[in-house]
């Protein structure tokens, strides 16, 4: 069974560690299938359910996963294994185009909102009992959210995108279900889902946002949750455009049952306008985290969404951590009240960089994408050989498959730290990396 390696154990909680930790020593390997059910049950001598029961606590924990009649096999990445352990790491002397970070330059500062929440914090300290959500915050949040066209609803407050995220799945979802999320994609998000016993259903992007034409069959295959990314899109730059919105929706109205998550995390960096979903289905969310514009120190993430989602994130929420801290919450709140950021400022800045890299790519026959955001999306042939070429060349980025679960492979490269004299040698180097040939330039 399972070549040298012999599952152990009597009681659910004893197999399913016999698995794990087999998982951990490298004796099972990643794709591994494991026994059917009824025949480990009948190899332990225990009763099926006991089996079933240790199945279910591996797939809740992230160790393997299920696919119906094909039974059940190890996961290809553990939950363990982050897929942030696929960055490279950069030597001295090699520039940094792969971390995802934006640019500290570009940053409000944020002195004068942290003395004004400590001034007011003296006044008034935040005690237990006291409401979780700023009264000043919400407001603030519900007016941006009401100038952008989402959806009326509750405000709550996470501590950053993922963790509003983490909350609103398992208030709605169970280990097993599924969840569609983009391809290429978040790779924490692409984490998060398996790690909470769901199932990725992978749905291809273009410029515009998610493809129709695949996500329509994802909801015909009952997938119970749509996770989306409003604007700059992780790793490609894709913005959802009024057209796509109004496709997507569509599909959407004909499932109201299902679970939708805009991600609009690239509010405050972007020019280009938002056209939300929300609303579309009987439960859904929007989330827009402060850490690219103001910092991702700042871990702080608004959201809304239907009264009964937000209701049970609130209640589990008082039952963990309580609430984001109101020193954050007023540090946030100062910020938008004296508009400290100026977003077409910001907009322009990495527009500049994004576009002008996209056209120095494009000039040497590169195929690129960049829409929006600080990143661009480059499709290679060879994922791991354009990586290491550019390493030698100077340059570190991010190899693709920290977002892919099966689109093709292509790198990632960060904007956030280029100067306009950075941009003509790295389309140089993408260039040869990536097989394309002697550069070309149009004058």
């Amino acid at each position: 069974m399972l070549g040298e390696y012999r599952i152990e154990g009597r009681r659910a909680s004893d197999i399913a560690a016999s698995v794990e930790r087999a998982v951990g020593a490298g004796e099972l390997q990643p794709g591994e299938v494991l026994p059917p059910l009824r025949e480990l049950a009948v190899y332990l001598e225990v009763n099926p359910n006991t089996v079933a029961a240790a199945y279910r606590t591996l797939r809740d924990r992230g160790v393997i996963e299920t696919a119906g009649r094909r039974g059940s096999r190890v996961r290809p990445r553990p939950a363990s294994t982050s897929r942030e352990a696929l960055r490279v790491q950069v030597p001295p002397g090699v520039r940094d185009a792969s971390d995802g970070n934006p640019d500290p330059a570009l940053f409000p500062s944020l002195e004068q909102a942290l003395a004004e929440a400590a001034a007011r914090n003296a006044r008034r300290p935040v005690l237990y009992g006291m409401p979780a959500v700023d009264e000043d915050l919400a407001a603030l949040a519900r007016s941006a959210f009401d100038d952008d066209g989402v959806a009326e609803g509750p405000v709550a407050v996470a501590s950053g995108s993922l963790d509003a995220i983490e909350r609103v799945l398992a208030a709605h979802l169970r280990p097993g279900d599924a969840v569609a999320v983009e391809d290429p994609g978040w790779g924490s998000l692409l984490d998060l889902i398996p790690a909470l016993g769901l199932r990725p259903v992978p749905v291809g992007v273009d410029d515009e946002g998610p493809l129709p034409e695949r996500l329509a069959p994802a909801l015909a295959e009952g997938v119970r949750a749509v996770v989306v990314t409003d604007r700059a899109q992780n790793p490609t730059g894709a913005a959802i455009s009024r057209p796509r919105a109004a496709e997507l929706r569509t599909l959407l109205s004909g499932h109201p049952d299902v679970l939708l998550i805009e991600d609009d995390h690239g509010h405050g960096i972007v020019d280009l306008p938002l056209h939300s979903l929300s609303g579309t289905t009987d439960h859904w969310v929007l989330v827009r985290s402060t850490a690219k514009a103001y910092g991702p120190d700042l871990r702080l993430a608004v959201f809304t969404g239907d009264a009964v989602t937000i209701d049970r994130v609130r209640g589990r929420q008082r039952l963990g951590p309580g609430w984001v801290s109101h020193l954050l919450q007023d540090v946030v709140a100062h910020l938008w009240r004296t508009s400290a950021l100026d977003p077409p400022t910001v907009a322009g800045a990495y527009g500049e960089r994004r576009d002008a890299l996209v056209r120095a790519l494009e000039e040497r026959g590169v195929r690129a994408r960049g829409r929006s955001g600080m990143n661009v999306w480059v499709p290679v042939p060879d994922e791991t050989g354009a990586v290491a070429r550019l390493l030698h060349s100077g340059w570190a980025v991010a190899p693709g498959a920290r977002f892919r679960l099966h689109s093709p492979p292509g790198i990632r490269i960060t904007v956030s730290g280029l100067t306009a004299d950075d941009i003509v040698p790295l389309a140089d180097a993408v260039a040869a990396a990536t097989g394309v040939g002697e550069a070309r330039r149009y004058e």
